[in-house]
């Protein structure tokens, strides 16, 4: 999927001449403390250079965290750094402090660096929304997220809206009718009241900082008042009954709500899930897990859109399952199967059956699909390599393999059940061959992963606007839910892919902070990542129609707390909603906490655990990452466990020329990647070629940390891996915190040892 991140050790380099920028953490004035920002370049190689940037307090109150910004020419570009984090948007830089180093004392500084390719400098720094020099400079607030409605009625109008940003604090909010200001709020939400029935009214708002500063007004939202009559919500739903239970399904039915405006439908909530929207008064609740316990509410809408009361719950257990279900029952286990796989891993969709992954999974993510750099809309029909430069930023542009996908003819010795594809048929490829997995396997789920490392440089983009989220998530749904494919090479057309996709995982990498070279970032992605998912979720569940198909909507999220805080607002607070209540679940990253990546560009002087259960206390950096850390920061935002799926690696990572130091290789110094399963992806082996490939290499346990290891001995190479030893010790780790299930990046890496163990230890 993705490393954590970029960040190299500070270098020690001889220092260069100062460039001469210098930009306040906040003015001199009485409005905050005051700094300044320096930049020196400490190394310059001609096509390149080294550069640091100092930021020192100059004022009498402590500073508890900064933000620097720059511009560079187009001819220059960040690559790796170091003690922040730094993210760019075209020629446009950020860096924000980490955890370690946000704090400055009055007269203190800190530090931080980057390489950089090309010899432009910076200029236009600024800090904390401040200019350079330490003067007074105080710049609005950024437009608050569009309106959205929470109720209307004949008089009135209830409003809520994402919150606009500002680098001293958001004081409040005018809330507009038109031209007109109506109210000013401290809260993202008002209520508009003695308003006319049946009449439009349009509303804006504008935030306004501690210094009474405004900004742009937000986009304009238009709602209509009903038509008068009493305001009244729907009664609540009978209490729902069930008519027939199944190992995987329930069939329920209700009586009527009452409203005088009349019932136009009814939402039938799993749990807290709303499953289905359905216009009938019965349901019949699909794709679920034998022997398991499941709770049904139903609540009315009428025809204002107005809502009412849930009714009261029905549990109900479903047949099977061998009696009383026991932690883990029910676990999502979900894998990644990668669409290059079929080429040098030799990993076709039948190798899901082959090695039994296929019987033990309950879903796959086929990875990936990518957006159309132009048009902002899901990609297909194009057989274009990526680039080979991983920090090339246009590597993935346009980008994609429709002859893995949709086009290449299986024989029969590589098709599931044993047919091989003839030249006629509108659909082959992977999509054909996944068709046929499902035919095998009927609760198996298949979803389209949209993004990964490589394809994610336009989210911020197709995320930005109610607009684009709109058009992006409808060619999505038309493309792989209704199946409508390009047509290329006499494959595809209207309706080929149908059935095939049971819903999307989405994997930005990331939202408001560092990806992959050149991905757009904005400091509204996190707002309009929520509003992203929010769109699928409505576009999604408006599909499932009268027959209340669920289909479902997941994500890859991270380990790093630094990029969860920047890109995922995971909490749900004040009645609005976080990005996890659109979420069926979340594959959390549990993995690629150390490494050295293929152009040595992240870690490559030091060994470390890639995906240690516990803290290691001989971990020698400042943030300790773990498994336990990394679940513990969404568990303690009040995420529910069984929507955390805590992601394995069926992978490893490793080093060379490691020095043993007396810890049998473990945290200590290296000279770069070791030899990878393939030339362009050094230091990177699946698990059983690294068991087969790897001469000499014994394979270590630490208890402490629940981590496995690998070393072939003094200045040697050193692998970081999940074998069945952790798997089983994590899994159990899993059901102890009631979470939802395990996912796998990604499936060619196994012949079936490490799947068995998950499989093994969720049951």
């Amino acid at each position: 999927m993705t490393r954590i991140t970029a960040a190299l050790g500070t270098l020690l380099l001889p220092a260069a001449a100062l460039v001469g920028l210098a930009a306040p953490a906040n003015s001199a004035a009485a409005d905050g403390p005051s700094a300044t920002a320096t930049f020196a370049k400490t190394s310059d190689w001609g096509g390149g250079y080294q550069g640091e940037w100092t930021v020192k307090n100059t004022g009498t109150t402590t500073i508890d965290g900064w933000t620097v910004e720059w511009d560079l020419p187009s001819t220059t570009t960040v690559g790796a750094y170091w003690d922040a984090l730094i993210t760019g948007s075209g020629t446009h830089y950020t860096a924000k402090n980490r955890e370690y180093n946000g704090t400055i004392a009055p007269g203190a500084s800190v530090t931080f660096g980057f390489v950089a390719a090309g010899d432009g400098a910076p200029a236009g720094c600024r800090l904390n929304g401040g200019a350079c020099d330490g003067s007074s400079t105080d710049t609005p607030p950024s437009a608050p997220g569009q309106p959205v409605s929470t109720g209307v009625t004949a008089d009135s109008v209830s409003l809520k809206w994402a919150a606009a940003t500002d680098a001293k604090g958001i004081k409040n909010y005018d809330v507009y009718r038109g031209k007109d200001k109506v109210a000013t709020v401290a809260k993202l939400a008002y209520t508009d009241t003695g308003l006319s029935a049946d009449t439009e009214y349009t509303y804006t708002v504008v935030a306004r900082n501690v210094n009474d500063r405004t900004g742009p007004a937000s986009p304009a939202a238009t709602f209509r008042t009903t038509k008068g009559g009493s305001d009244k919500p729907p009664s609540a739903p009978g209490t729902p009954q069930a008519t027939a239970v199944t190992d995987t399904s329930v069939a329920l039915k209700w009586t009527a709500a009452a409203s005088d405006r009349g019932i136009k439908e009814y939402d039938v909530y799993r749990g807290t899930v709303k499953a289905a929207t359905v216009a009938k008064l019965a349901y019949t609740d699909t794709g679920l897990t034998a022997g398991t316990d499941y709770t049904y509410t139903v609540v009315a809408r009428d025809t204002a859109g107005q809502t009412g009361p849930a009714s009261a719950p029905l549990t109900v257990r479903t047949t099977g399952g061998g009696g009383t279900p026991q932690p883990g029952a029910g676990a999502v286990k979900a894998g990644y199967f990668v669409q290059w796989g079929i080429y040098g891993r030799g990993y076709t969709v039948k190798s899901l059956d082959t090695t039994g992954a296929a019987a033990k999974l309950t879903h796959i993510n086929y990875s990936f699909s990518n957006i159309d750099p132009n048009n902002l809309t899901c990609l297909n029909g194009v057989t274009k390599a990526t680039g080979s430069n991983p920090q090339d930023p246009n590597q993935g542009d346009g980008a994609g393999d429709s002859w893995a996908d949709y086009e290449k003819g299986f024989g029969a010795g590589e098709s599931v059940d044993g047919v091989g594809d003839t030249w006629d048929q509108p659909l082959a490829g992977n999509f054909n061959q996944l068709k046929k997995l499902k035919a095998k396997y009927p609760r198996l789920k298949v979803l389209m992963s949209i993004g990964g490392w490589t394809y994610s440089k336009y989210f911020s983009d197709v995320a930005r606007t109610d607009a684009s989220r709109q058009k992006f998530v409808k060619s999505c749904i038309d493309m792989y839910i209704k199946g409508n494919l390009p047509v290329t090479n006499g494959r595809g057309g209207a309706g080929a892919a149908a059935g095939i996709f049971d819903g999307f995982d989405i994997d930005w990498e990331w939202p408001g902070s560092e990806g992959h070279a050149g991905n757009h970032v904005s400091k509204d992605d996190k707002a309009n990542n929520t509003l992203l998912f929010a769109e699928f979720r409505r576009q999604l569940d408006a599909l499932s129609g009268p027959d209340g198909r669920k289909y479902l909507l997941t994500a890859f999220t991270p380990a790093d707390p630094a990029k969860l805080d920047a890109g995922w607002d995971i909490t749900t607070k004040d009645g609005t909603p976080s990005v996890f209540d659109y979420m069926d679940y979340a594959n959390v990253q549990g993995y690629d906490f150390h490494g050295s990546g293929s152009d040595n560009s992240w870690e490559p002087n030091r060994t470390g655990h890639q995906g240690n259960l516990y803290p290691d206390p001989k971990d020698p950096y400042t943030t300790r990452f773990s498994v336990e850390k990394t679940v513990g920061t969404y568990l303690d935002a009040g995420v529910d466990p069984r929507k955390v799926v805590l992601g394995l690696a069926f992978y490893g990572r490793g080093w060379q020329q490691v020095a043993d130091g007396g810890a049998n290789g473990a945290w200590q110094k290296a000279n770069g990647a070791a030899p990878g399963q393939f030339p362009e992806e050094a230091g990177t082996r699946g698990y059983d070629n690294l068991l087969a490939s790897v001469p000499g290499l014994k394979v270590y346990h630490d208890e402490t940390a629940v981590a496995t290891y690998g070393y072939t001995g003094d200045n040697g190479q050193w692998w970081t891996f999940d074998d069945a030893w952790s798997i089983g010790r994590k899994t159990a780790w899993i059901k102890s915190k009631s979470l939802g299930g395990a996912m796998i990046w990604e499936m060619s890496g196994d012949s079936g040892t490490l799947m068995t163990a998950v499989d093994n230890g969720l049951r």
